[in-house]
């Protein structure tokens, strides 16, 4: 270990002593009152020391106001270098920066923004090549970017209508005239998203009656996503307008409500052509007054 680093790790005797300068220095750049007890001071080199004090100030929780002092060569002055407030090893800091593109959420955009999308978006891939198609990952087709490179084009006006023949005609008539368009990655993760929001594991789908593939409200969609999941069109279902997962159930189903019909008796059978048999006289076990206290059938004649 040389001389030299000896020296810078032990702090200059008259910077050390000079607490009061530095005190004073930083309560001059700070508010009244938020300078607090002198914590350490600490050698930053040949006759430069920092001392650092505590900070009151509520919002700078855990910082520490530090003020460096320095002595020149054979002088016995101590000067002020700097004052600065910094954080300690406890202290209240703000989150990392993370770029924009990370921090992004579902329902940050609004109206008038604009999300650009990489050129190598996992999510994407191009969507159809021929002689007249616009170069890889391109996000505008070549008759769109003359006509914007023109003086007079007018874009939002103005609809580039490919030539008959043409492999861009057939796919403009296929509806598949896109630079590009979802990849497998971009398909498993919308589902995914889709299926954790409106999907069978969702409290709705298990108190549900019954799941959306036989409810009346569901609206197919095409393609291979159309297996899996439809768009609601129940007004009162919490998943109006969205895109649900055929195994989602809400109590909203079309059938959830039809009641089976009442049990009805059946109307009675009458028959005509059968006799019944009536006795002139009650049976003697058909009363409520016994046979014996009967007067015989004699009395009363003569």
């Amino acid at each position: 270990m040389s001389a030299a680093t000896t020296r810078s790790r032990t702090p200059d005797r008259l910077c050390a002593e000079a607490v009061d300068l530095a005190r004073a220095a930083a309560e001059e750049a700070a508010a009244p009152g938020v300078v607090g007890e002198h914590v350490s001071a600490v050698a930053e080199g040949d006759r430069v020391v920092t001392h650092f004090f505590e900070c009151k100030d509520p919002a700078y929780r855990g910082w520490r106001w530090a003020v460096t002092v320095a002595r020149a060569s054979r002088a016995k002055n101590v000067t002020l270098d700097e004052t600065v407030l910094l954080p300690g090893s406890d202290a209240l800091l703000a989150p990392e920066w993370v770029p924009w593109s990370e921090r992004l959420r579902p329902g940050d955009l609004g109206p008038g923004d604009l999300l650009p999308t990489d050129a190598d978006d996992l999510r994407l891939e191009p969507g159809w090549t021929g002689e007249d198609a616009p170069p890889p990952n391109s996000v505008v087709s070549t008759e769109m970017a003359e006509l914007v490179e023109a003086e007079d084009a007018d874009v939002t006006d103005r609809t580039v209508v490919p030539a008959r023949g043409t492999i861009a005609s057939v796919a403009e008539e296929l509806g598949m005239r896109r630079a590009r368009v979802l990849s497998r990655y971009g398909l498993h993760t919308a589902a995914d998203r889709w299926d954790e929001s409106f999907g069978a594991k969702t409290p709705m789908a298990q108190a549900a009656p019954a799941s959306c593939v036989s409810c009346g409200f569901l609206v197919a969609i095409g393609g291979s996503l159309g297996q899996a999941f439809g768009v609601c069109a129940n007004e009162f279902s919490p998943a109006d307008g969205r895109l649900v997962s055929l195994s989602y159930g809400c109590g909203g189903h079309s059938e959830a409500a039809v009641m089976p019909k009442p049990l009805r008796p059946a109307p009675p059978v009458l028959d005509s052509m059968a006799t019944d048999e009536f006795s002139l006289r009650p049976t003697p076990d058909t009363g409520s007054v016994p046979s014996a206290d009967l007067p015989s059938a004699d009395l009363g004649h003569s």
